[in-house]
């Protein structure tokens, strides 16, 4: 089955930095679109950077040039490499998968990321 395990999350102080990583499994991994998401409380889970298969990536506005997103297809692995980070960088982050023309789409469990002094 489809597993995605993140991992590296944790507590932080403004201004530091955190690399989250994403092991996939049980999928084609080079065919998919990977992505990082966050939920915040109180908030809807929202894209922070997508990487496609062919390596264009995507960020939302507040988080670029801050955050970093990169794969290594030979490993199934995914990474966002947070720098900068600010207390509104705190919520859950989620690796996703999607491959758009088949409407697949799968998620991680989440992995908490909390900035503050």
């Amino acid at each position: 089955q489809v597993q995605l395990v993140e991992s590296g999350g944790g507590l932080v102080q403004p201004g530091g930095s955190l690399r989250l990583s994403c092991a996939a499994s049980g999928i084609t991994f080079g065919l998919y679109t990977m992505g990082w998401y966050r939920q915040a409380p109180g908030k809807q889970r929202a894209l922070v950077a997508d990487i496609a298969s062919g390596g264009q990536t995507n960020y939302a506005d507040s988080v670029k040039g801050r955050f970093t997103i990169s794969r290594d297809n030979a490993k199934n692995m995914v990474y966002l490499q947070l720098s900068s980070l600010k207390p509104e960088d705190t919520a859950v982050y989620y690796c996703n998968a999607k491959r758009h023309a088949y409407l697949l789409d799968f998620w991680g469990q989440g992995t908490q990321v909390t900035v503050s002094s």
